[in-house]
């Protein structure tokens, strides 16, 4: 089949023409660049509902929301209503020259609504990475407000993903990315991840587990020295690292850590915000109060790149009350037709209870049927948090101290399933050996029994691999 599509020019090319054009042009995200010009892109031509299509007609399940990002599924009228109105009223304008446009501030207003009651200010960007940026600035220049110009170090963990720019993918703990560009820059440390079937000890509970992972914080805040240290940042559930959801007893911990040596902490809530795991910020399922929000994605579920820094009263006061400009920002910030459509999109998610449907119905329905996966023989753990899950594959569901036996590394058993669900009609994706899923908030629980027995079928498929290839 080679289907041709029409352009928006309103000529047609085939996938094979699209695919070359790509490959001539086009430099792709996180992408081995010859690779991908060899084997050719998929080239997505339009989507509904948790739905998309690509250039040969094939219909695939979207259990990624694009990048956790299409909370409220593809095609809602009302998010591009919003964007088409503000495009013929007032397409840009900047926030800079003491100026702002409603959008902007009725989208503060909104976000201080909804956000915990220490959250009155925002500060915009167009993206995560960007907002991660601000949250450097910002906590040097609170700190130096304070007359604690040497507080800047901040604390992150390994594995974990706050962006791509130089301090954005500095602050993550991905080796991959700091192995490139001479990552991370100076004044930021990180500690190991919460992830109890790598890093605990043999016959350690999940519960002090938790507790020995926070201690790790505490243990690099004395190494560092307390007064050098300005912010812990972290993402409630690590989401890039694999869904990775910390024990219970992680979260209260660090944040007791973190108040008493005077540090602030910082939620990178770029995935968890907005719904995805059942409250409206992953910081509130998981127990803790942080004094920066990151915030992207989910707040205009995709449609249009937005993001910032909830500003918790702590920080916001000392750059207010202090005076004195803070040298920061960007063309985008409050850019007007972004702003637009994230007020669209939060109206909506209030709209359709999405917020407490993934808490009451949709989320728990999730963690049955990944229950249910969990007893496929490769499958050696399953986690969940509202709508964000992880299958961990193993060659041994017995094997080692009762966590399972990991298959071998060369095995890239994750990448083996990835490419049955891919063929299969699924997005799901494979970090390491654990298949991750984020769906659209959206989903029914028929599409949630629709995507597992996908899922199942594509466990069956690399199973039968593995088996067949003798890794197991």
């Amino acid at each position: 089949m080679n289907t041709s599509i029409p352009s928006k020019q309103g000529t047609s090319r085939t996938t094979a023409q699209w695919q070359s054009a790509d490959a001539a042009h086009f430099l792709h995200p996180f992408t081995d660049f010859q690779a991908l010009a060899k084997k050719g892109s998929r080239v997505i031509t339009r989507a509904d509902n948790i739905w998309l299509w690509d250039s040969e007609g094939h219909k695939i399940l979207d259990a990624m929301s694009g990048l956790w990002c299409v909370n409220v599924g593809y095609g809602q009228k009302k998010l591009i209503d919003a964007a088409t109105r503000q495009l013929g009223q007032l397409p840009f304008y900047n926030a800079f020259f003491q100026t702002a446009t409603e959008p902007a501030i009725e989208l503060a207003e909104l976000l201080a609504e909804i956000a915990p009651a220490s959250f009155q200010h925002v500060f915009f960007t167009s993206s995560g990475s960007e907002a991660n940026d601000t949250n450097v600035r910002m906590v040097r220049r609170y700190w130096d407000l304070l007359g604690a110009p040497a507080r800047q170090v901040i604390i992150s963990r390994k594995n974990a993903y706050h962006g791509s720019t130089m301090a954005g993918a500095s602050l993550g703990g991905m080796a991959g990315m700091h192995a490139q560009g001479g990552l991370p820059i100076p004044g930021i440390v990180h500690i190991e991840q919460p992830y109890w079937f790598e890093n605990a000890p043999a016959g350690l509970s999940r519960d002090d587990f938790g507790l020995l992972a926070a201690s790790w914080l505490e243990d690099k805040i004395r190494e560092v020295g307390a007064d050098k240290v300005a912010a812990f940042i972290g993402e409630p559930v690590q989401g890039a690292g694999g869904v990775i959801v910390p024990p219970a007893t992680y979260w209260p911990e660090i944040q007791r850590i973190c108040r008493r040596h005077d540090i602030l902490l910082i939620s990178d809530e770029v995935i968890t915000g907005f719904g995805r795991t059942g409250r409206w910020f992953g910081c509130e399922t998981q127990g803790f109060e942080p004094d920066l929000m990151t915030f992207a994605k989910g707040v205009t579920s995709g449609y249009v790149p937005l993001g910032g820094v909830m500003v918790g009263e702590r920080v916001a006061r000392v750059l207010i009350d202090q005076g004195g400009e803070f040298t920061h920002g960007y063309t985008y910030s409050g850019h007007p037709v972004a702003c637009a459509v994230a007020v669209a999109n939060l109206r909506l998610v209030r709209e359709l209870g999405l917020v407490e449907r993934v808490r009451t119905d949709v989320g728990p329905y999730l963690a049955q049927a990944f229950e249910r996966l969990g007893r496929h023989p490769l499958v050696g753990e399953t986690q969940t948090c509202g709508l964000m899950g992880a299958l961990l594959l193993v060659k041994d569901k017995a094997g080692g101290d009762g966590r399972g036996t990991p298959f071998e590394a060369e095995r890239d058993i994750g990448m083996v399933c990835r490419g049955h669900c891919f063929a299969n009609g699924l997005i799901m994706r494979a970090v390491g050996d654990r298949m991750i899923i984020a769906p659209p908030l959206v989903i029914t629980r028929e599409q949630i029994d629709e995507m597992a027995a996908l899922i199942g079928r594509c466990l069956d498929l690399t199973l039968a691999d593995a088996q067949r290839q003798g890794w197991i």
